[in-house]
């Protein structure tokens, strides 16, 4: 028996008032009986979209939700609901124009407008975001999402004071705004309350134990905590929720590489299997012309084409490659741009923004491109492109300088690196990239435009060693090799600097982890961050003796203390991370200084302590040694950055 029309509006009607009592999976049993009995009611046909689109079945969703403003283009509500489904699936211009549509019907919409911010701070058009953030407010001034999605947009512009107060705004209105409390957490990390941002994303995974994003953030901060353990069982956790979770993947590992208690094979196994959980196997690429004699197409993919540790080791290569060898495109997947973007920008033949590409539509312009060599500049690091990596959108495919071990990535071919970083043998077995090590060393630094001169230290004084390095590598193992140092040293101090050791909490963490290896906290110096870059390296003039933790060591910190005047002692470890000490120092006839044990670490440290005529002549002459030194010498390293890039694509048939 057909039902009557007043039969479909009572049974809708109860199907809604279970919907708004969050009941989805009652809700859209009733919604698709409804549809049964009467297949062109419209209201229970969006209805049923919303509620898919609710539960996250985003493809389901869409053609209800399509259908229903297909029916009524006016309204507003269903306008907005389709284009929220085309926003989660990351289809950012159609849900852009459905926002404006809704928001056309509805002037004063506030969820449209904030949902239009959403896309286009996605899009990396942060201007853009503010303004519709600011429209949802002036419709909704107590909207607590468009307060947060202020926030973000100005922490994302590096405002972080503003963005905090945004975001604190958003949870007062709104307790319960979990992902309000998971920005708090990201502004407190980047204003370095390492404490604060903790507490943050705690309280947005207890208001919603389902938050894998802010599991992941959580895990994020403790790495940089130095609380690694902790770290790796949180990551854990966000996978758990989202098996899918590339990024809290990636986070995994790289924290993995900060720990001396996970062997060299764990470490590479658990880069095999992130790969085969996450991405696809390469796709079979037919063999394409060969290049001949023409410049190469060579793609750099980085997100941190700005003032970043990467960029001070790409900033005299690109200056110095050779036009006619090389044609030089970059794909920038970064918001924010500076004076070194401006100064990398310069030597592309073709920049492209990524920000807000699929893989796959960032591989499609890869082909376009018609790139010959396709270089990831980032591994595991925040804001990588492995996804499009893994569709091998160029004919080879290599991996280098952002990140210390294997991607686990069959699409990459290759891996950069050197003999003394990656010695021949067990290293091979440990990547699936075939291991390519260039001649004199695999890093060419950019030395500081705004260094100040090396301060001479003053004699008599108490030797202060030093380590300026983030303090995720700083981890029990490390404080316990200094501890014994000082204690070989007892007049000396022990001077870090971090931008974690801003926070009370966490200085009180290294302090009691340095007492308990048989340290006297005392006798340390636990330093924030400075402003600028200058009054960083300024600081150099206080040690006199900079100390590489393991078994991730310094790399940018390295060179930027010998560009200091101040000599660096090193462990020479078992893993790429652990020996890029070694390889700074053998570019620059400092091998005397690299130590193979624990016991030799401590050693050359002390008695290099007690030899201040040798350490003042170092001091003296360490800039002028490593400005003439391979390391700084970019048109040599470009040309053998070239022939590798020849090398490589001979190798595979394309030369």
């Amino acid at each position: 028996m057909t039902a009557t029309a007043e039969e479909i509006r009572t049974r809708l009607g109860a199907a809604l008032a279970t919907h708004r009592a969050g009941r989805l999976d009652e809700a859209e049993a009733a919604y698709r009986a409804i549809l049964a009995d009467a297949p062109g009611e419209p209201n229970a046909g969006h209805l049923l979209g919303l509620a898919c689109l609710q539960a996250g079945r985003l493809v389901e969703a869409e053609p209800f939700l399509a259908a229903a403003a297909s029916r009524a283009p006016d309204n507003a509500d269903c306008r907005n609901n389709l284009a929220e489904a085309h926003r989660r699936l990351g289809r950012f211009e159609e849900a852009a124009e459905g926002f404006a549509r809704a928001i056309a019907a509805r002037p004063d919409f506030a969820e449209a407008w904030c949902n239009l911010g959403l896309v286009r701070r996605a899009q990396g058009r942060l201007d853009e975001a503010l303004a519709a953030f600011d429209s949802a407010l002036a419709a909704r001034p107590d909207m607590a999402a468009a307060h947060g999605g202020r926030g973000f947009v100005l922490c994302e512009r590096r405002d972080f004071l503003a963005g905090e107060a945004a975001l604190r705004r958003a949870v007062t209105l709104d307790p319960g705004y979990a992902e309000g409390h998971n920005g708090l957490g990201a502004a407190g990390r980047r204003l370095g309350r390492i404490g604060e941002a903790i507490a943050c994303y705690q309280r947005a995974v207890t208001v919603d134990p389902d938050f894998a994003e802010a599991w992941n953030n959580l895990g994020n901060a403790l790495t940089e905590g130095t609380r690694h353990d902790e770290a790796l069982a949180v990551y854990r956790r966000a996978l758990a929720i989202r098996s899918d979770y590339r990024a809290a993947g990636s986070n995994l590992l790289l924290c993995m590489n900060y720990m001396q208690s996970v062997a060299p094979a764990e470490i590479a196994a658990a880069h095999r299997d992130w790969a085969a959980r996450h991405l696809p196997a390469p796709p079979n690429r037919a063999l394409g012309p060969r290049i001949g004699n023409r410049p190469l197409r060579v793609g750099y993919v980085s997100p941190d084409f700005r003032e970043h540790p990467v960029s001070h080791f790409l900033a005299a290569v690109f200056a110095a490659h050779d036009r006619a060898r090389i044609e030089l495109v970059c794909y920038a997947d970064a918001t924010q741009e500076d004076a070194m973007t401006a100064r990398l920008r310069a030597h592309a033949a073709l920049w492209r923004s990524t920000v807000g590409l699929s893989d796959a539509a960032l591989a499609q312009q890869v082909v376009d491109d018609r790139i010959d060599l396709l270089v990831d500049l980032a591994g595991h690091t925040a804001g990588n492109r492995l996804g499009a990596f893994a569709l091998k959108s160029a004919p080879v495919q290599a991996t280098w300088l952002g990140y210390p071990n294997t991607t686990g990535l069959a699409a990459i071919d290759y891996r950069l690196t050197d003999a003394v970083a990656d010695p021949p043998g067990e290293a091979d077995t440990l990547h699936v990239e075939k291991l390519f090590r260039l001649p004199d060393g695999f890093l060419c630094f950019t030395p500081p435009d705004d260094a100040p001169p090396v301060a001479a230290r003053a004699d008599g004084g108490s030797v202060v060693f030093g380590s300026f390095n983030m303090l995720a590598k700083i981890n029990e193992a490390t404080l316990a090799l200094w501890a014994r140092i000082l204690a070989r040293v007892p007049q000396a101090r022990l001077a870090l600097k971090a931008a974690a050791l801003a926070d009370p909490g966490t200085r009180d963490l290294i302090a009691t982890r340095f007492t308990r290896a048989g340290g006297d906290a005392g006798r340390l110096d636990l330093l924030p961050a400075t402003a600028a870059r200058t009054d960083h390296l300024g600081l150099y003039g206080r040690i006199d003796i900079a100390l590489d933790p393991f078994p991730y060591g310094g790399t940018t910190t390295t060179c930027e203390a010998l560009w200091m005047g101040v000599p660096v002692v090193t462990l020479a470890g078992e893993r790429h991370a652990g020996r890029v000490g070694a390889s700074l120092l053998a570019r620059v006839g400092l091998d005397e200084l690299v130590a193979r044990n624990a016991d030799d670490y401590v050693a050359i440290a002390a008695a290099f302590a007690t030899d201040g005529a040798r350490r003042a002549a170092l001091r003296a002459g360490l800039r002028d040694r490593l400005a003439a030194s391979p390391l700084c010498n970019a048109p040599r390293f470009a040309r053998a950055l070239e022939d590798a890039y020849r090398r490589m694509l001979a190798d595979r048939g394309y030369l």
